[in-house]
């Protein structure tokens, strides 16, 4: 079951990331940034589980850095963009 949802966490991932390399999304849009994050909360979340040290800070960051760009998109802003 773990290995289930630790897949559905990197598919949310792979799958923003192939859109926006395909043109279908851009980093500015909602659908991009929550896929990043709800991904990589599930990945964080399954790497405390099985005490994966590197995969928590990988996944953990990566969380930190689609939070903080979930918030700038609702925000109105570019999540690239300098104050």
């Amino acid at each position: 079951m773990l290995q289930a949802v630790s897949v559905l966490g990197a598919l949310l991932i792979l799958l923003a990331f192939a859109a926006n390399q395909l043109g279908r999304v851009d980093t500015s849009d909602l659908s991009y940034q929550i896929s990043n994050l709800v991904g990589s909360v599930i990945l964080t979340t399954v790497a405390v589980i099985e005490a994966q040290l590197g995969f928590i800070l990988l996944e953990g960051a990566w969380a930190l850095v689609s939070l903080w760009g979930t918030i700038k998109v609702v925000w109105g802003e570019s999540p690239g963009q300098a104050h």
